[in-house]
């Protein structure tokens, strides 16, 4: 499809107008977030099996040029990938796209904030769930909570556009709610709350805390103002956004589970194994890597149009927080 100005969109077959493409560039990653890998035994693909970098450019290639404006490179963890910086200078490089960000643990952003920045990237979200270095070592399994703020410190100086992303989880972190609240009050920062969603099979075990409980929880001591989207709405995220009085930067909530979003939903994702998807927890992927590796780039427009006509109209998360089956999902892979 195209616009008057000739230029390709992209819609579902609910007329939802589809734009941004989230793209893993790697399974591997140096945590082990509780709710996202298990302890041990989680295997990494085989890097035959991973997309190239010459795969990934033009897949990039293809999808801006049937409509996608947007990338949001993740992981696993974007910035183990050995040539990221040339690799997302190359992508941001690429004829119609409009945007190209990133999402990172931040534990190497003080060493590739600045190059990435130069690279042309525009904004970080950084997975941080707490500010105190035992419970943030406790939830990754082993990470420095002392480089993950170094990171973010990198970013604000690097220019950053920096959101960082707080997964709530009941009584495990949500004590921490309004210190991360003082971040944004802080720091030129967009602080977001995001609900824990049972992604690994399981019923969440009463974790998940709804985004209205946490708005509560924080309006009791902040005064909140709601903000608009600047703009159409058509590249934004899903976090409800608020400012803080007195503030220098602002917070937001993502519930997935409680307040589903999908009836806005603008998105596709692109695992690192070459399996796309047109919502996170739709089980039936698409493999994308036959016609990658043949050069069909005809081929692949049109089965990432196929896949977005198939896109579903909500995902399968049940408001309270059950999957409706137990077909646990490689996060690693997907990037979320």
């Amino acid at each position: 499809m195209s616009d008057h100005n000739d230029i390709a969109v992209l819609q579902d077959g609910l007329k939802r107008r589809i734009n941004y493409l989230r793209l893993s560039i790697t399974d591997r990653c140096n945590l082990r977030c509780q709710y996202c890998m298990p302890a041990e035994g989680e295997q990494f693909l085989p890097r035959a099996e991973l997309l190239s970098d010459a795969e990934i450019l033009t897949l990039g290639r293809v999808a801006a040029g049937i409509g996608i404006r947007k990338i949001r490179i993740t992981g696993g963890e974007p910035l183990l990938h050995p040539n990221v910086v040339e690799l997302l200078r190359s992508l941001r490089a690429l004829p119609g796209l409009e945007r190209l960000v990133l999402t990172t643990n931040g534990l190497r952003l003080a060493e590739l904030a600045a190059p990435l920045r130069e690279a042309g990237i525009e904004g970080v979200n950084i997975s941080i769930d707490s500010l105190r270095p035992d419970r943030y070592a406790e939830i990754t399994r082993g990470g420095d909570l002392a480089r993950c703020r170094a990171g973010i410190d990198a970013a604000l100086e690097a220019g950053f556009f920096t959101k960082i992303n707080m997964v709530v989880m009941r009584g495990v972190n949500d004590d921490e709610v309004l210190d991360f609240v003082d971040l944004a009050r802080e720091h030129p920062l967009s602080v977001r709350f995001i609900e824990y969603m049972p992604t690994r099979g399981d019923n969440g075990d009463n974790l998940t805390v709804p985004a209205e409980e946490l708005l509560e929880r924080i309006g009791q001591s902040h005064e909140l103002q709601a903000q608009t989207h600047k703009s159409s709405g058509v590249m934004a995220g899903p976090a409800r956004n608020y400012r803080l009085a007195g503030a220098v930067g602002t917070v937001g909530v993502i519930s997935p589970v409680s307040k589903m979003f999908c009836s806005s939903c603008n998105r596709i994702r692109v695992g690192a194994d070459g399996m796309a998807r047109g919502c996170l927890f739709l089980n039936e992927p698409v493999d994308l890597r036959p016609q990658l590796r043949a050069g069909d780039e005809a081929g692949l427009a049109k089965t990432l149009q196929e896949l977005v006509l198939r896109k579903p109209e909500q995902h399968d998360l049940t408001p309270d927080g059950r999957r409706d089956d137990d077909d646990p999902l490689a996060m690693s892979r997907m990037g979320g």
